[in-house]
């Protein structure tokens, strides 16, 4: 995997693997938060909490990518 700015980390992607499949449970989990969130935001419009919840499953399905992107910054070709 190649970032964008020319440095190449296959070690890091290799070795942030475990990581991106936990993280990807995670926004399984949030996938389903989320769904359940906007039904929740079509029945009560007026429940800031659920926003707040859906909000949360958002970044919890974006969890991958922030976990793969992390991981290969960390570790030198």
């Amino acid at each position: 995997m190649c970032c964008g700015d020319g440095d190449c980390r296959p070690l890091g992607f290799l070795l942030g693997l475990p990581f991106a499949l936990l993280s990807l449970l995670l926004s399984i989990v949030g996938a389903i938060i989320w769904i359940v969130g906007l039904l929740l935001t079509c029945i009560c419009p007026c429940c800031l909490c659920v926003t707040v919840l859906v909000e949360f499953a958002i970044e919890l399905i974006k969890a991958p990518i922030h976990v793969m992107g992390w991981f290969t910054s960390k570790i030198p070709c």
